[in-house]
């Protein structure tokens, strides 16, 4: 069992520093636990909400189309016939992925936004019940 160091006046008190970290610990904590995007109201606009979904659905439908001409060109050229066989429907199932993973990113979206609006409600009606 380890003795704590005496403090310059000779008594066996723990040094100030470990005493600061425990408070220091818990005001942090409470800090910490308060995002700044959950708090504050700022509203965003729709291109700020939605611009990443709306970024993978544009992709994926450009790959999409790729992929058919891709495919397409494998009829029609004799030429590398085999290259536009394996590389068309490729480019159709990522360019396919992609749209759906768009296309399901938004009610996700929307789902969130709506349970976010109800949770700054309930907490705007808490603070107003409770802090008076």
């Amino acid at each position: 069992m380890e003795n704590p160091p005496k403090s310059p006046d000779g008594s066996e008190k723990s040094p100030p520093s470990k005493e600061l970290l425990t408070s220091n610990t818990a005001s942090t904590l409470c800090i910490s636990s308060r995002s700044e995007s959950v708090w504050t109201s700022a509203s965003r606009s729709k291109w700020e909400i939605y611009h990443k979904p709306v970024i993978v659905v544009s992709v994926g439908a450009a790959v999409f189309l790729f992929g058919m001409v891709i495919t397409s060109l494998s009829c029609i050229q004799i030429k590398n016939k085999n290259v536009y066989k394996m590389c068309g429907p490729a480019f159709l199932s990522m360019g396919l992925m992609l749209l759906v993973c768009g296309l399901v990113w938004i009610p996700i979206i929307r789902k969130k936004q709506k349970q976010r609006q109800k949770s700054q409600f309930l907490q705007s009606l808490k603070s107003f019940f409770f802090n008076r």
